[in-house]
């Protein structure tokens, strides 16, 4: 049995016997919807469209065939796939042959991929033959001399290497016999065993492993599906990488309600807003960059995006000004939470919030979960006063895969995660996020907090996006930095920039003492800024260095 790291048998009854889970497992929600709704679209990408009873179909297939293989239970199946049908089908499947699935992200690679398939002993990978113009076969047979425990390497595409086993072969050998269904019944995961996993962005270098019951993992999805009031008529929009935080819902939940899901395999701005157009498209799932990339395209006006209603836009802070002119512009009510992808748990805002709520807040904690905001010795603030989240609840993780150490540094012993986030809560108990612990400057015993600054920043009718870290400074500690992409062919200079942020009433010590004129912000997993390399940067340029190579170069500093 996979068993929870950190989940007692006590608290794992307490959930189901409370309803905050359930035995209903994956397999089980597409099980039912294939009989009762067989001619039901379900998934659609850019290739395919398959109803309830066909994906059913594929995923009975995928698991046999996993079987078949040999691949033992709960041994680990690696997936590195773009967002296409097989990818859903093939994480269901893992859990209908009671394999383990870890699913990543396509940007990785040879240095990142040894890591991960050795960390966690993988048994299969799947990976396409190539994508985006990168040969994922060719790293994978690259790396296996030194995997020995890699026995099976899983290829989506029409050209097979040798010693390669063809997904869509094993999608097209039909599962004969009814011992083949029982035996599946039998090794399927149930909902309080640990059946995924997942990464995390790997803000200190290196990605963490976060395993998750489905049971948590359902309870988050179910109550999201609550908060955004899904129905069968509703139709989701994955247009960011499945392994991204928004993407809970679309996987977990969507089948709950039988909701239809519509994937865009890379993310591209144009074609988002048409594949809105086409499939009528009505909850989207985005990260905060691909948001400010549809609001910056040229032609947003073009399309008709009428059907959509809302945007739920999480896995890095949301600038206000982002939202409201989503709202405006393209249409839908933007919802926003806080959460982790060690964490689980979430807030939210709700589609009745008033503006002021939805716009600069979080929410408050949904479904469970609980939250607290503490000092730095683990005691509750007061009211309105900033420190940092603590969170609790069904939905959380259950801890770091094969690292209980980890977890119980990440966790209390009575289940509160140290979430790392500077909080503090409105006069009507909705969180403010004030920034990552990590990521506050202290200017001469001052604190400042990042998000707000950015947020005026990115209200510059000139300005795309920012990002604020911290210089050094022998005297002071550190001095404000605020990187700045500015719209296409516009530019402002730094005395602009200051005189529009006073204007705005911001206190004088949170001003930028120095500007960073950059193309474009770096990303980790496509959707936060990787401000570790944004302060590493402006160490070098300050040392009289050239700074980092990821770093576009740079102009307009005062």
């Amino acid at each position: 049995m996979a068993k929870p790291t950190r989940y007692t048998t006590a608290a794992i009854e307490n959930y189901l016997q409370s309803g905050l889970w359930t035995i209903t497992t994956l397999s089980d929600l597409w099980d039912r919807n294939a009989e009762a709704f067989p001619d039901q679209e379900a998934m659609v990408d850019s290739t395919h469209r398959i109803t309830w009873s066909q994906g059913k179909q594929m995923m009975d297939r995928l698991a046999a065939g996993i079987v078949a293989l040999g691949v033992e239970r709960d041994r680990v199946m690696v997936i590195q796939l773009p967002n296409c049908i097989q990818l859903f089908m093939l994480r269901v499947a893992c859990e209908k042959a009671g394999v383990l699935s870890l699913h990543v992200l396509m940007t990785l690679r040879r240095k990142e991929m040894a890591y991960i398939l050795k960390y966690c002993d993988a048994a299969a990978v799947a990976v396409p033959t190539s994508y985006r113009n990168f040969d994922y076969t060719g790293m994978i047979n690259d790396l296996r001399c030194d995997l020995p425990a890699l026995k099976h390497v899983l290829v989506q595409g029409n050209t097979i290497p040798a010693g390669s086993i063809s997904i869509e072969k094993m999608l097209s050998q039909p599962v004969k016999a009814d011992g083949v269904l029982k035996d599946l019944h039998k090794r399927r995961y149930g909902s309080a065993e640990v059946s995924v996993i997942t990464l995390t962005s790997g803000t200190t270098g290196v990605p963490k492993f976060v395993e998750f019951p489905f049971g948590a993992r359902r309870s988050l999805a179910t109550t999201l599906a609550t908060v955004f009031k899904l129905t069968h008529n509703d139709i989701l929009g994955v247009f960011g990488p499945a392994p991204a935080g928004p993407n809970c819902v679309p996987f977990f939940g969507a089948p709950e309600v039988r909701a239809k899901v519509v994937l865009q395999q890379h993310f591209d701005p144009g074609q988002c807003l048409r594949l809105i157009e086409k499939e009528r498209i009505t909850v989207g799932f985005v990260v905060p960059a691909q948001l400010a990339m549809l609001l910056n395209h040229p032609d947003i006006r073009r399309y008709d995006c009428s059907s959509m209603r809302l945007w739920w836009c999480v896995g890095a802070p949301v600038p206000y000004q982002i939202r409201m002119d989503t709202e405006k512009k393209i249409g839908g009510i933007v919802l926003t939470g806080i959460g982790a992808a060690d964490f689980g748990g979430t807030t939210a805002t709700l589609m009745d919030d008033p503006p002021a709520a939805r716009f600069f807040t979080v929410g408050k904690p949904r479904g469970g979960t609980e939250v607290k905001i503490v000092d730095d010795d683990g005691r509750e603030v007061t009211p309105g006063e900033v420190g940092e989240l603590w969170g609790r609840g069904p939905a959380t993780s259950s801890g770091y895969y094969k690292d209980p150490e980890a977890t119980w540094k990440a966790w209390t012993r009575d289940g509160w995660f140290k979430m790392g986030d500077l909080c503090k809560f409105d006069p009507n108990e909705n969180l403010l996020v004030m920034g990552r612990k990590k990521d506050m400057i202290i200017r001469g015993g001052q604190n400042i907090y990042p998000p707000e600054i950015e947020d005026l920043l990115v209200s510059h009718p000139s300005v795309r996006d920012a990002a604020v870290v911290g210089m050094p400074d022998p005297i002071l500690g550190e001095r404000p930095c605020a990187y700045i992409v500015f719209r296409a062919a516009q530019t402002v200079t730094f005395e602009e920039i200051i005189a529009f942020l006073e204007e705005k009433g911001i206190a004088s010590y949170k001003l930028p003492e120095r500007i960073e004129i950059v193309k474009e912000l770096p990303l980790l997993g496509e959707q936060k800024v990787n401000k570790r390399l944004l302060v590493q940067d402006i160490d070098a340029k300050l040392r009289g260095r050239t700074g980092l190579p990821q770093i576009p170069a740079t102009s307009g500093t005062n």
